[in-house]
């Protein structure tokens, strides 16, 4: 059983250098965790570097590694060497999607196999390394989307390619709890954030807004909480999407 804080435990946040991972990180040093914080491209170093001296602030300790996690020999590189910077991780938390709003009869071959390498792929081998390298009673968490329980246009790709990552959180709840090990997903509403605002107009942002509590988007500040209550005392709980979205939508 965990307690309410990450005292003493090693936290990999793939997607940890900004937005709902890098406030991830900053939360999991704020109670007590070492951070392994991973990023993808070169542009994201410097919101990375921050994240880390945040971390390090906090009195903590925290690596910054990067790859392209659709590569599944990078995942197996970003376990070592967060286990070789920290010791043996405790949990592990994937924020790493890919936004696509298109009509089908205009996606290409290209963006359909990017969106489900990044969404879908580099899932599975997330919760492939994870299962095989982390501490017995560790956490997997796994961030999806709402789209999964909506009846909407334009998202294909997106919600298509999020979508199997919910059985693999079935499936690895049930390979992975003879180990004490917990593995789910949170799937947020729209979240006022650059990766949503890049694919919607005005008009759509605003209906958005309208449909959740307070005619407002999902904040990052709603779901990092979430993240921190599966990692600690909520780890009864595994198997499970968990729709956090302010009402926007359910099944």
């Amino acid at each position: 059983m965990a307690d309410h804080t990450l005292s003493g435990k090693n936290v990999l946040i793939a997607g940890g250098a900004k937005n709902l991972g890098g406030l991830i990180a900053r939360q999991a040093a704020d109670v007590g965790a070492d951070v392994a914080i991973h990023y993808n491209s070169e542009s994201t170093r410097a919101d990375a570097e921050q994240t880390l001296a945040t971390v390090e602030a906090a009195g903590r300790t925290g690596v910054i590694l990067q790859g392209d996690l659709t590569v599944p020999a990078n995942v197996t590189r970003l376990f070592a060497d967060a286990a070789a910077a920290l010791g043996t991780i405790d949990v592990a938390v994937n924020t790493v999607g890919k936004v696509l709003r298109k009509p089908i009869v205009e996606t290409t071959e290209d963006e359909y196999d990017s969106m489900f390498d990044i969404n879908a792929k580099a899932a599975y081998f997330f919760l492939q390394e994870a299962g095989k390298n982390l501490a017995d009673g560790g956490k997997i968490i796994t961030i999806v989307t709402s789209l999964l329980a909506a009846f909407t246009d334009g998202y294909s790709t997106y919600a298509g390619g999020k979508s199997p990552v919910e059985h693999f959180t079935r499936a690895a709840a049930k390979e992975f709890a003879p180990r004490g090990i917990s593995v789910t997903a949170i799937a947020p509403g729209p979240m006022d954030t650059p990766f949503f605002y890049g694919q919607e107009t005005p008009e759509r942002v605003a209906f958005h807004k309208s449909q959740a509590m307070g005619g407002e988007l999902t904040k990052i500040e709603d779901i990092a909480p979430i993240v921190r209550f599966l990692a600690t005392e909520g780890w009864w709980i595994t198997g499970q999407t968990i729709f956090a979205n302010g009402g926007y939508t359910t099944r």
